[in-house]
């Protein structure tokens, strides 16, 4: 299973799905990561946490934590 952690600086990728429960699954949801949502990863930060996303048209950060739950095609 291939995650958004291990995804590298200028890759352009698809949300397969979304793990996690609750409320952490529903605030990823809410910052437009969804199912079949293509992100690209612009920027890491030098010891990894956290990682910066192009998502649908806007950028955003993510934690390591929370990118371990989204789930690539």
């Amino acid at each position: 299973m291939r995650t958004l952690k291990d995804a590298k600086v200028g890759d352009v990728v698809q949300v397969k799905k979304l793990h996690g429960e609750g409320p952490v699954k529903r605030r990823i949801m809410d910052m437009g990561i969804t199912k079949g949502t293509e992100l690209k990863v612009r920027k890491v930060a030098p010891l990894g946490d956290p990682m910066e996303l192009s998502v649908r048209g806007y950028e955003l950060s993510v934690r390591k934590a929370d990118a371990a739950m989204i789930e690539l095609e």
